[in-house]
C-alpha cells in the first residue's frame, strides 16, 4: 500500500487500520467496533489514531455522543472499503491456486519423448484440474535446462549429458530408454532382428539435430565403440528423420518406440546395447507452484 499522511512520513497505512476504520462506520460507534473486531477498544482506537495521524486529517468528530464522519472520514469510506475488497479478492485469489482451481504450470520436454504419453497424460490432468492453464515448451535439452534454472519452465522431461543434473535441479522421475537401430523395409538389415555396432561402417546415417538429447545419447555410442558414421542428412524433426530412414536415404538411431510408432524395422544392438536416460526435472525437492506440484504428483503416479 501507497504512503498517506504528511510529508517526510516514511509509515504506510495497514489493512488492519482500514478494517478498523470501516468497523467503527459499520457498527456506529467504537465499542460496537471493538467488539465485533474482537479486540479492546483502548487497541481500536489506538489503530484509528494512527491512521488519522498518517493521513493527516481526522476521520470521525468525537465531540457529540455519537461518532460522525468528518468531510476527510467520507471521503476514505469508498476507497478503504475497495482496497479491503481488493485484498480479499487476492486471498481468495491465492486459495483458489493453492487448491488448485486455477492456476499455470510450464512444462518442457525433448522432442523424442517416449517414457511417457505427454499429450495422453496432460489430458488426464486437465481433466482432474480444468482452471489450470499449462504451457508445454519442446527444445533441446541445454534450452530446457537454462529455461528450467531461470524460472521460465516449471518441469522439463530432460535426456541429460551427464550422469548427473546441474546444480539446482532435481530429478522426480527417472527411466532408460532402448536405443534401436531403425532401417527402410527393404534394407539388407531389416530382417536382422540384431547387429553390432562394427558391421554399420558403410552405412549412411540420418542424424538428428546438434545439442539434442538424442543425438548426444547417438554420438556417445559411436565414440564408445569406434564407429566413423556417415551423415548423409541432419534433420531438426523427429517426424522428418523417421520419413528420410522409410525413403532409404540412410539409417537412425531411435528409441524404439518411435520405430515402433512408425512401422519401420528395428535392428536391436548386441555389444553394448545402447540406451539413454530421461528424468523429469524441477527445482528444489518439490515445486513450490501448486500447479507443478500436482503435474508432478500425477506424472509419477503416472511413471509409477
Amino acid at each position: 500500500m501507497g504512503t498517506g499522511g504528511r510529508p517526510g512520513d516514511n509509515r504506510t497505512m495497514e489493512m488492519r487500520q482500514l478494517r478498523h476504520f470501516m468497523a467503527v462506520v459499520t457498527e456506529g460507534g467504537f465499542t460496537a467496533a471493538a467488539r465485533a473486531e474482537l479486540i479492546v477498544q483502548s487497541a481500536l482506537s489506538a489503530s484509528i489514531r494512527n491512521l488519522e495521524r498518517e493521513l493527516g486529517a481526522e476521520l470521525f468528530d468525537r465531540t457529540g455522543r455519537r461518532v460522525v464522519l468528518t468531510e476527510a472520514g467520507r471521503a476514505l469510506v469508498p476507497r478503504a472499503r475497495a482496497l479491503l475488497a481488493g485484498a480479499e479478492d487476492a486471498r481468495h485469489a491465492v486459495a483458489a491456486v493453492a487448491g488448485l482451481a486455477t492456476g499455470r504450470v510450464a512444462i518442457g520436454t525433448i522432442q523424442t519423448l517416449t517414457c511417457v504419453d505427454l499429450p495422453a497424460e496432460l489430458a488426464a490432468f486437465h481433466r482432474a484440474f480444468p482452471g489450470i492453464q499449462v504451457s508445454v515448451r519442446d527444445a533441446p535439452v541445454a534450452e530446457l535446462t537454462e529455461a528450467l534454472r531461470a524460472g521460465e519452465l516449471d518441469l522439463a522431461y530432460l535426456a541429460p549429458d551427464a550422469r548427473r543434473l546441474p546444480e539446482g535441479l532435481t530429478a522426480y522421475a527417472t527411466w532408460h530408454e532402448e536405443l534401436v537401430l531403425i532401417t527402410a523395409p527393404g534394407h539388407r538389415l531389416a530382417g536382422a532382428g540384431r547387429t553390432l555396432v562394427k558391421d554399420l561402417a558403410e552405412e549412411p546415417f540420418v542424424d538428428f539435430r546438434a545439442g539434442t538429447g538424442l543425438e548426444t545419447a547417438v554420438r556417445r555410442l559411436a565414440a564408445h565403440c569406434g564407429l566413423e558414421r556417415r551423415i548423409t542428412c541432419d534433420v531438426t524433426q523427429i517426424g522428418l528423420l523417421v520419413d528420410l530412414v522409410r525413403a532409404g536415404i540412410g539409417v537412425a538411431f531411435v528409441p524404439r518406440r518411435i520405430g515402433e510408432r512408425a512401422g519401420l524395422p528395428c535392428v536391436r544392438i548386441r555389444q553394448p546395447e545402447p540406451g539413454r536416460t530421461v528424468v523429469l526435472a524441477g527445482r528444489g525437492s518439490r515445486p513450490r507452484n501448486p500447479a507443478a506440484a500436482a503435474l508432478v504428483d500425477h506424472l509419477t503416479d503416472a511413471a509409477a
